[in-house]
């Protein structure tokens, strides 16, 4: 495995490169407005334990995943759906101040989706999601949208939406040769045929990646002694010549037909983890939609999630490309 070693100054050329691009990245999926508590532990089953002030703070991996893109300049173009609450026009709100255009997002009856969130004093949390609108968007919607995702350079995916859905977005791309990039979360085991035929890189971490491909972890967790150019062959087996795969703490793994790239990670005081991989994500995102290789653009996106995980919630948490240089000069 090729252990990459780029500067500091490369990944923040890199960033600045993520902002000056004038592509667009495209994302379908969800927004959710996150309900989040604060303890010294996470409760054990059938547990109650003290919180801090209930916070309500935008969120839903998608929107998240957007938001971070655009807060470091990328041109992104969200397709999703909210209700007809008082969270609707928080959750479009939030996302138009990060910079993302919102001008085709459907509003329907009911609740818009919401989480309910605990994080204790290490940074990790537990997470309850409802779907409420983001049930709603429905193939014909991202089919009216058509235009919107074959003119991007790029289109992002996650799974809180209905499969049909994702898989015609995926569909729509594939065929107006737009590149896809599918995360697997919330997990599905066995994702269908039709989806990993029409998209090209998958996320996962690497408890997702076992489940998938049917590899044991490491006993020691030591993912560093695998063997991971069999993994990608696994991976090539299973339909991506090309995948992520996040390691928490420990920073990333990109598989790149075939060449494995060990990209480490950017240590931080984490205070919450919350959105971290969203924002993960989304920099990828915005990075591909620039022009920047998978493995460069993953340098890029462990700068920007370790930005996150310095604040609270998670597109409250994000940066913009100046704060993140900031913070790691």
């Amino acid at each position: 495995m090729q252990v990459e070693h780029i500067s500091k100054e490369q990944v923040f050329a890199d960033l600045d490169r993520c902002a000056a691009s004038e592509r667009t990245l495209a994302v379908v999926g969800s927004m959710n407005a996150d309900y989040t508590v604060t303890t010294e532990r996470l409760p054990g089953p059938g547990e109650t334990v003290n919180a801090g002030p209930l916070t309500v703070l935008p969120g839903g991996k998608s929107g998240n995943q957007a938001a971070t893109a655009a807060r470091i300049g990328a041109k992104v173009h969200m397709l999703g759906a909210v209700g007809d609450d008082a969270n609707a026009d928080f959750l479009l709100g939030r996302l138009r101040e990060a910079g993302v255009d919102v001008g085709d997002v459907l509003h329907v009856p009911g609740p818009s989706g919401t989480t309910v969130i605990t994080v204790d004093s290490h940074g990790e949390n537990t997470i309850v999601y409802s779907p409420g609108s983001n049930a709603k968007v429905s193939v014909e919607y991202v089919g009216g949208h058509k235009d919107v995702i074959a003119g991007a350079a790029v289109l992002g995916l996650c799974l809180e939406s209905p499969m049909d859905t994702v898989i015609a977005a995926a569909r729509i791309a594939h065929e107006a040769g737009v590149k896809v990039l599918v995360n697997d979360s919330p997990f599905v085991p066995e994702l269908p045929a039709d989806l990993v035929a029409n998209s090209d890189i998958l996320l996962v971490n690497e408890h997702e990646m076992s489940q998938l491909l049917g590899i044991d972890e490491p006993a020691d967790g030591d993912w560093d002694a695998v063997d991971w150019e069999a993994i990608a062959e696994r991976m090539r087996g299973f339909g991506y010549d090309q995948a992520v795969i996040t390691l928490g703490g420990d920073g990333s793994v990109v598989i790149d037909h075939g060449v494995c790239h060990r990209v480490p990670p950017v240590k931080v005081r984490a205070v919450d983890t919350t959105g971290c991989g969203d924002s993960f994500m989304g920099t990828i995102l915005a990075g591909l939609a620039a022009g920047l290789e998978l493995v460069r653009a993953a340098h890029v996106a462990a700068y920007v999630a370790a930005y996150a995980a310095t604040g609270y919630g998670a597109q409250a948490s994000y940066g913009t490309a100046d704060q993140v240089r900031a913070l790691f000069s």
